[in-house]
């Protein structure tokens, strides 16, 4: 048995792998983002595990149920796999930001039971995200290479983008 450790792509949901229309839960509302399975397909290809972590207060705040949650994350993995694209796992914090979980972004809860479930090297992966606090949450959880995907800069990223189908040319350069 290999003990080589994995290398994956941490992606955050809204506004990355969907366009982010705020506390997303009906399948009939959902939207890929431009450019994201192109992405995904070459990230997949390069050899990275993806890896989805999400924050989903909607579920805290009763705006939606945990059951309405995994129905749109079950179609939203599966319309993937008809592309040929694996989502190895999906990891999300249900909780309100005022409920001070280890679990919910900045703080790396979700990104560490990915590492230990799949034996990733964090120094090999990489975080895309649309927020400064998915970078945080990266950087907490030691990966050095982020992405942000926005007009906005930040300086938790390690690097910048306007759009999702500028990530993949920006990890195959620093590749």
């Amino acid at each position: 048995m290999s003990l080589q450790k994995t290398k994956a792509v941490f992606l955050d949901r809204d506004g990355i792998i969907n366009v982010d229309t705020g506390y997303l839960y009906k399948i009939d509302e959902f939207r890929f983002t431009r450019g994201i399975f192109k992405t995904l397909k070459g990230l997949q290809d390069a050899g990275y595990l993806l890896i989805v972590v999400t924050n989903q207060s909607g579920i805290g705040r009763g705006y939606y149920t945990q059951e309405q949650y995994q129905d749109l994350t079950l179609y939203m993995v599966q319309e993937l796999k008809k592309r040929d694209i694996t989502i190895s796992s999906v990891y999300h914090c249900p909780h309100r930001p005022d409920e001070g979980c280890r679990c919910r972004k900045p703080r790396s809860g979700m990104l560490k039971a990915a590492q230990k479930q799949f034996r990733i090297d964090m120094k090999k992966s990489w975080m895309i995200g649309d927020k400064p606090s998915d970078m945080l949450a990266a950087k907490n959880a030691g990966i050095k290479s982020r992405i942000l995907v926005s007009k906005e800069k930040d300086e938790s990223a390690t690097y910048h983008v306007t759009s999702v189908s500028k990530v993949l040319a920006k990890i195959e350069d620093a590749d």
